[in-house]
């Protein structure tokens, strides 16, 4: 079977990514360089631009639990249009002065759709994708978050120096068209491919129960480690470190060029290794990336923990994507995914808080990276307990079916 990716696997991409790259490209990393400039020119204090980000997790994680029943009720195409329109709307009606609650509230809605495009477009994808491809398609589909962390370190910065709402109502159109490249491809995906019914019956999921919640905790404690560098790198390097605006921007640029790459070279490394092997390998680098500045901040660690980290962001999120699929099949991974997304979304915000109360304990980001770097590598003990669990589980079939 032919594992190479061809025009027939177009409409897969599209959709993934379109959908990547809105849900989280876009909705959230595009608010990070927004930020210093609502505050600046100003539109809120820094506590309530604070609030409007968390406004946006908390979004993150209702959308997140809510996906796949939305799915379900609904046509995936319809909640995906809708998905898009929200998105668009979050941003082109915050083009201008406003109050605090309108911010608020369609930064909520921005991470409401966000959690549903990243929960239903790859999904899709992946269910319209032949086995033999599954590890290609299932790790490019998360390019667009590379594309939207390389929006936001790029283009954002230049169009904030023409005007504030004109690069609000800009991040809207991107959206619109995004979305009108998604419908694209939705409309011509191919039918869902026929599931192994090993992996996606009753008994298969019942099987590996306990192996899929052990991926979903690591998955869980990734969203933990990441933290300190989405949220305090940049201003740990700027300020605390004293090295300037200039620096940390190269730095958060080189992260967005990472975001991009990974992607691809999880894709190959699951091509090699598999989707397990993949994951653990992963945990590691991103481990060690995460606490390298704890180390050394010469220039070349700076970088190398930048680029890797901002890799491993979207890396995970494609080996653990693909991870699930494997285990229980592409049609009950929707369901699973959306579950996984949820942990994530909640770790991610308890974290984000609890750091934010350590660093203003404690006065300086150094130990958090530290902290980051140690749960990381709590993930990657998860993920080989997983294999361990589903070893022992394969292991105990076979005897039953010799008895």
């Amino acid at each position: 079977m032919n594992s190479k990716l061809n025009s027939q696997d177009v409409p897969a991409l599209l959709t993934g990514i379109m959908a990547t790259l809105a849900g989280i490209g876009i909705a959230r990393f595009a608010y990070t360089p927004l930020l210093p400039a609502i505050i600046q020119q100003g539109w809120f204090t820094a506590s309530q631009g604070a609030y409007l980000g968390a406004a946006n997790l908390l979004g993150y994680l209702i959308g997140a639990l809510a996906a796949h029943s939305l799915s379900e009720r609904f046509s995936p195409r319809k909640v995906v249009g809708a998905s898009f329109a929200g998105i668009a709307l979050s941003f082109v009606l915050c083009a201008g002065e406003g109050g605090f609650t309108w911010f608020f509230f369609w930064r909520f809605v921005s991470g409401v759709a966000g959690a549903s495009l990243m929960v239903v477009g790859p999904s899709l994808a992946l269910a319209a994708t032949p086995p033999e491809k599954r590890t290609r398609v299932g790790a490019m589909v998360f390019t667009g978050i590379g594309l939207g962390a390389l929006l936001s370190a790029s283009i954002v910065p230049l169009l904030i120096e023409l005007s504030l709402a004109f690069t609000w109502g800009t991040l809207g159109l991107l959206c619109v068209i995004a979305g009108l490249l998604c419908d694209r491809g939705i409309t011509r995906l191919a039918s869902p491919v026929a599931a192994d019914p090993g992996g996606n019956g009753r008994k298969g999921y019942a099987g590996v129960k306990v192996v899929v919640l052990l991926v979903i905790g690591a998955y869980a404690l990734d969203a933990v480690g990441f933290v300190p560098h989405t949220v305090f790198w940049v201003d740990y390097l700027a300020r605390e470190n004293a090295l300037g605006n200039q620096a940390a921007s190269l730095q958060w640029g080189i992260f967005g060029l990472g975001a991009l790459c990974g992607p691809f070279m999880v894709g190959a490394l699951a091509q090699r290794v598999g989707w397990h092997r993949g994951l653990a390998i992963a945990f590691v680098a991103k481990a060690a990336a995460v606490s390298l500045p704890v180390f050394s901040l010469a220039f070349l660690s700076q970088s190398v923990s930048s680029f890797m980290v901002g890799a491993m962001i979207p890396g995970i999120v494609a080996l653990t994507s693909g991870r699930l699929a494997e285990l229980v099949g592409p049609t009950a991974h929707k369901k699973l995914w959306g579950q996984a997304t949820a942990a994530f979304a909640a770790a991610q915000a308890v974290a984000g808080y609890a750091m934010s109360a350590l660093y203003e304990l404690w006065g300086t980001y150094a130990p958090l990276f530290a902290i980051g770097g140690l749960v990381l590598a709590g993930g990657f003990l998860l993920v080989l307990l997983s294999r361990g669990v589903q070893q022992r589980h394969s292991h105990l079939t076979v005897q039953n079916r010799r008895q």
